[in-house]
């Protein structure tokens, strides 16, 4: 068959593809059957505006606090997580597809009440509930009180957040109370800081909760248009062009959003009719949406509210989490970039005519739209101020910008609007750091933690990547149905110390991105992948199908943890005393043969490079990626070779054929 008559067919099943996009609409629905946090209730007329005026004062409430409050903890927090309950219950029915409008049942205002008075009465009596100390468990009304609002809690942790938790928190809680003593596990899990109030939720009342208002603002400016245009304009002509603009402006809108359903839902809208324009088939073209947008988690300054977590478990300031965060971030969108690259190349794919794209002379003078970031950046890189401050600097820098911009115009309802959308966003993180905090006080009340170490290490054999793997899966496991936040938490607190003991000798922050990581993945690995499920809405694809193509798209996601595991250099960790050459020269190292390694499993799965490549060759050139990512010089000359030698047998079959 000659060249011509290839090109006819490839373009008349071009034209069959269907190129229509799911409505705003069909996402919401897809998202509404899979997702708890988008199962909201339905408020209109005045008690819309009512809930919206509580949302809005509640963030200005926490900015005000996270800024300017002295009060213990014990003071903060407690009423930090009653108005949580009450925002909570007022947004999130009982069950899912409910549709009565302006409905709130008795029963969900009782629940409210009981859990959130006991916060809010610990708030007040804080001083003379802590000097009681263990004597508070002997006032029957004080036990009641505390039952009560962790149940509330826990329901409102079934409502947005979803069941697997509640699964692990209440085997935890089960566990705990056959151990321990009844009143003491009342006591530690909810009059001290070890269990409701332990370390996810201060980070959260303290940091996170700017930084989502932070990212509202941020996304009002009309930053995430800027982002698009960009990609479009450095990419967009290029082979395939549409998807690599959704990979570029997924990295660059994920600094912003740190939500990965968020992300494809936003630049999706816009790259996935680009991409089934251009040629891609629907699960392809949501598949590449879901696994960039999934990325936009990993990548700094933002990266999510758990990077937050992170820096607090890891003792390490948070700009030192960032920048340790850089080179696999870049590696994973490398992964994504060479696997689209290569899918355009086997459909022969072109990209949009520069004609019809933004000129980057026309985008220059929109560059001041990137101040706040640039500025959040230098104020946390310097530690002049705290990180809260500086968000809320940044916010500020987000509303004189977002007034400066005369094609999306920020205004008093979008400035209130964000307050709204900043206030609801903290809902379920704080409710997932909530429980997090009940199984860290679990853990700890009865020593798991030593036991689950001494399991692991006996299953593994004390060998690092056997534990490294069942790490993996406890990860992916829990993230299906698990916030980002929630999931790292629970890994932190359970599975991060084993990968640390000595006997298994993973170095600190390379076990914490290990558990991060795979936490993340979880939003495009089926049966559960809430990204993926989203960019299938708008493509009109399965969304199994689009779940599993953006696990093989996004393959660098579960390669690159264990890289950086095996190899600390990838987070810019040295031994003590390395100079300024070596550690340039293990850094160059680690990027150019992780970079070709990628470069061999992407190819190896894609099975294109110069032309189809055959079942054999795809088997040697995995290898030899997969070799140039372990760690050592025997590794990476084996490696190298044999992707080489496949390399160039392929660029030589394919002048033969053209010949």
């Amino acid at each position: 068959m000659s060249s011509n008559d290839q090109n006819t067919q490839l373009n008349d099943a071009i034209e069959e593809i269907d190129t229509s996009v799911g409505t705003a609409a069909d996402v919401e629905a897809i998202m509404k059957k899979y997702d708890n946090e988008s199962n909201t209730r339905i408020w209109e007329g005045m008690p819309k505006t009512i809930i919206r005026w509580i949302s809005v004062f509640f963030s200005v409430y926490c900015i005000g606090v996270t800024l300017l409050s002295k009060a213990m903890p014990e003071i903060r927090l407690t009423t930090f997580l009653g108005c949580i309950l009450i925002l909570g219950y007022l947004y999130y029915p009982i069950k899912k597809g409910s549709q009565r409008v302006n409905h709130l049942p008795w029963y969900d205002v009782l629940i409210m009440i009981l859990g959130a008075a006991p916060f809010f009465y610990f708030a007040a009596n804080a001083k003379s509930i802590i000097e009681m100390a263990t004597n508070v468990t002997n006032k029957p009304i004080m036990i009641v009180m505390a039952i009560l609002s962790i149940l509330a809690l826990m329901e409102l942790c079934r409502r947005c957040v979803g069941i697997p938790i509640l699964c692990v928190v209440g085997a935890l809680l089960l566990y705990t109370f056959t151990h321990v003593r009844f009143g003491k596990v009342i006591y530690d899990l909810f009059y001290t800081t070890t269990g409701v109030m332990n370390t996810p939720i201060n980070v959260c009342a303290k940091y996170i909760v700017v930084f989502i208002i932070f990212g509202a603002f941020l996304e009002r400016t009309g930053i995430s248009a800027f982002f698009i245009d960009l990609a479009n304009s450095l990419c967009g002509s290029s082979a395939g062009g549409p998807a690599k603009v959704a990979v570029i402006s997924s990295a660059l809108c994920g600094m912003v959003s740190g939500s990965s359903v968020g992300n494809t839902v936003t630049t999706g809208s816009v790259t996935i009719p680009m991409m089934k324009k251009c040629g891609y088939k629907p699960e392809f073209a949501g598949a590449v949406e879901a696994a960039s947008s999934t990325g936009g988690q990993i990548m700094p300054p933002i990266m999510g509210a758990a990077a937050f977590l992170m820096a607090e478990y890891m003792g390490k300031p948070y700009g030192t989490v960032a920048l340790k965060a850089i080179l696999p971030a870049v590696l994973y969108f490398a992964g994504i970039y060479i696997a689209v690259h290569l899918e355009a190349k086997k459909l022969n794919l072109r990209g949009i005519p520069r004609d019809q794209l933004p000129r980057m002379k026309a985008l220059l003078p929109k560059l001041y739209l990137l101040l706040p970031l640039v500025i959040l950046v230098v104020l946390v890189a310097t530690n002049k101020y705290t990180m809260q401050m500086s968000a809320a600097i940044a916010i500020f820098i987000c509303i004189a910008v977002g007034f400066l911009n005369k094609d999306e115009r920020l205004n008093f309802t979008k400035i209130i609007d964000a307050l709204e959308a900043g206030g609801k966003g903290t809902i379920t993180v704080a409710v997932a750091c909530a429980m997090a905090g009940l199984v860290a006080g679990c853990i700890t009340s009865t020593g798991l933690a030593s036991t689950l170490i001494r399991l692991i290490v006996k299953v593994s054999g004390g060998h690092a990547f056997i534990a490294l793997f069942l790490t993996m899966l406890c990860c992916i496991v829990l993230g299906m149905g698990v916030p980002t936040t929630a999931n790292y938490c629970i890994m932190a607190a359970t599975c991060a110390p084993i990968l640390i003991d000595q006997r298994i000798g993973i170095p600190l922050v390379c076990a914490h991105f290990f558990v991060f990581y795979f936490g993340i993945v979880a939003d495009i690995t089926p049966p559960v992948a809430l990204a993926a499920y989203a960019g299938s809405a708008i493509a009109k694809a399965p969304p199994m199908k689009t779940a599993f193509n953006a696990t093989r798209i996004a393959i660098a996601a579960f390669i690159v943890p264990y890289i950086l595991a095996m190899n600390p250099s990838m987070v810019f960790e040295f031994p003590a005393g390395s100079s300024g050459a070596y550690i340039a020269g293990q850094i160059v190292l680690i990027v150019v043969t992780s970079m070709l390694g990628i470069f061999g499993v992407a190819a190896a799965l894609n099975g294109f490079l110069f032309k189809p490549i055959n079942p054999l060759f795809r088997v040697v050139l995995a290898a030899g990626g997969l070799c140039m990512m372990i760690p050592g010089t025997l590794t990476d000359v084996i490696g190298f070779a044999l992707v080489a030698v496949v390399v160039v047998l392929q660029k030589a079959g394919s002048k033969t054929v053209a010949a």
